[in-house]
């Protein structure tokens, strides 16, 4: 059991690393449109009890609202 927990907790931990380094090279933009997607999809998943469409709703709700609040101005 133990070995089974310590291999859950590295995987976890290395798709945490895999995760982060994808960010590195974003701008702001990008990374505030992913931040939203993420947040979004929470949210959505949540208010919807789990629901497959509230989860992806919000998380295109978020990613657009994401998107926008950081447009450059031109």
């Amino acid at each position: 059991m133990r070995t089974t927990y310590q291999t859950l907790i590295g995987t976890a931990g290395f798709a945490a690393l895999l995760a982060l380094s994808g960010c590195s090279g974003m701008d702001t933009q990008d990374r505030n449109t992913a931040i939203g997607a993420g947040v979004g999809g929470v949210a959505g998943s949540v208010l919807t009890g789990g629901s497959t469409v509230g989860t992806v709703g919000g998380a295109v709700v978020g990613g657009v609202v994401g998107n926008q609040v950081s447009k450059p101005n031109r």
